[in-house]
């Protein structure tokens, strides 16, 4: 398999922490799609969505996915920003492009992650905590599950239902294994 594979689900699943471990295990390369957005652009994301607004971003973000396809690399693992799949025809897009994997927690799970790793450089979630962040996290995936629901895989997550340090490792085990049972 030299396909891309692309890691989509919501701020805090893990993308850029398992693309990295899946990388790894791989012996690929690994893109996180928001630093490849700050490299392209010499702005980061939320600094970009600060001053430009969300649908500019977006335009923006896609105009970066879209390069990235073109250049002549393989053995690719990308992880996407949480709402590139739900904007125009990027999942669809995705899905001819390479091989997407969603990384779905429940929304409480989320939630922990997130605080866990701090809001100030998330602009749609800055301020937000606790019931408030949960409820938030709730509203935005009833639009989004739709969109990361049509990955070629869906890993449930945390795969033994409980939170602990080693999960990123053990997702990015668990995608190695299935992706090479499906050669």
């Amino acid at each position: 398999m030299t396909e891309p594979i692309y890691l989509i689900g919501y701020m805090g699943a893990g993308k850029s922490t398992v693309g990295k471990l899946l990388a790894d295990l791989l012996g690929w390369h690994f893109v996180d799609l928001d630093e490849a957005f700050h490299e392209v652009n010499g702005i980061s994301v939320a600094d970009f969505i600060t001053r430009y607004g969300i649908e500019a971003f977006r335009k923006r973000e896609k105009d970066c996915v879209e390069t990235l396809s073109d250049l002549p690399i393989q053995n690719v693992v990308y992880a996407t920003g949480g709402g590139y799949p739900c904007w125009e025809d990027n999942m669809e897009c995705l899905n001819e492009l390479g091989t997407t994997v969603y990384l779905r927690w429940s929304n409480e799970h989320l939630a922990r992650r997130v605080e866990l790793s701090g809001t100030e450089q998330r602009p749609l979630l800055r301020g937000k905590s606790g019931k408030e962040l949960e409820e938030f996290i709730r509203w935005q995936m009833s639009g989004r599950e739709e969109f990361y629901s049509q990955a070629h895989y869906i890993i449930d997550a945390p795969l033994d239902g409980k939170l602990h340090p080693d999960n990123d490792a053990h997702l990015a085990e668990y995608i190695k294994n299935l992706l090479e049972q499906k050669k």
